[in-house]
């Protein structure tokens, strides 16, 4: 064995030693639950010191959801309302939903359109809190980028908060299809996912993103949607309801105690949980 073979071998036992120590879980080592980013309502527990509430969660950190609907099902929209509410727990749209976003920063992606429309959609985080501090708030357009810049700046932001010594609390990437060079290509949905997926332990944050469902199914679209099945904390569906005219909130799967449903319509353009009597 030469001795640049001795070094290269060395180096790799040092990476997988940290790995080791990384991933290694100790069954005498009390873990806490992942701590809550947002919520949705409460359940209810019989405890020795009597009946206690916990906040259901809808996304914690350290974890990622994704939100599916057939197009024209204001998912935009509905990731503005979990924005606001994560900004501001006490937002006046909120309903039930709550955060507990404890000083974190807050990113949002928009890869689909130009900047004209995706200033509107930022903004209403800040006209759904009328004089909240959102210095906090960043935004980006990445339309005008191809597959790879797109990832490669995504990460590029997290990390240049992260070496600030700044927390990031929620990202909302609206939509992960565009980070891929095509929803089946299997090797191409697989990064990705696994990207996202070591950015929520890298940065402690939670990621949620958006894709579409297969017309005239529940299914989320291709081989992308699948990979999300499989890995996410939260899959959350919406579906348009012609009765209400509002849009109906579901949680399809959750590996924690599934959130109630609820829906959501626009009061002066903003998006707000509504109550069965506000209908």
């Amino acid at each position: 064995m030469t001795e640049q073979e001795k070094q290269d071998n060395h180096a790799h036992l040092l990476v997988m030693q940290a790995i080791e120590e990384d991933c290694k879980v100790n069954l005498e080592e009390k873990i806490e639950h992942p701590p809550i980013a947002i919520s949705y309502g409460e359940k209810e527990y019989r405890t020795r010191n009597g009946v206690k509430y916990y906040p259901i969660p809808i996304c914690t950190y350290g974890n990622f959801s994704f939100i599916q609907a057939p197009p024209k099902s204001m998912k935009t929209f509905f990731v503005s309302l979990l924005n606001a509410v994560y900004a501001n727990t006490d937002c006046p749209y909120a309903g039930d939903l709550k955060s507990f976003r404890d000083g974190r920063e807050m990113i949002h992606f928009d890869t689909e359109q130009g900047k004209w429309h995706c200033q509107r959609v930022f903004k209403r985080v800040l006209d759904m809190n009328q004089g909240l501090d959102t210095s906090f708030y960043h935004t980006y357009a990445l339309r005008g980028l191809g597959v790879a810049s797109k990832l490669e700046f995504i990460e590029y932001v997290m990390e240049s908060l992260h070496s600030e010594g700044k927390k990031i609390g929620l990202v909302a990437i609206d939509g992960i299809a565009d980070l891929v060079s095509s929803v089946n290509n299997e090797e191409s949905c697989k990064e990705v996912v696994d990207r996202v997926m070591s950015w929520t332990v890298k940065y402690d944050c939670h990621i949620t993103t958006v894709i579409h469902s297969n017309f005239g199914s529940d299914k989320p679209t291709g081989h992308l949607g699948s990979q999300l099945e499989k890995k996410a904390e939260t899959q959350i569906q919406l579906k348009r309801n012609d009765i209400t005219k509002c849009i109906d909130v579901e949680c399809k799967r959750s590996r924690n105690t599934s959130f109630k449903g609820f829906s959501f319509g626009l009061t002066a353009n903003l998006p707000e949980v509504k109550i069965p009597e506000q209908f």
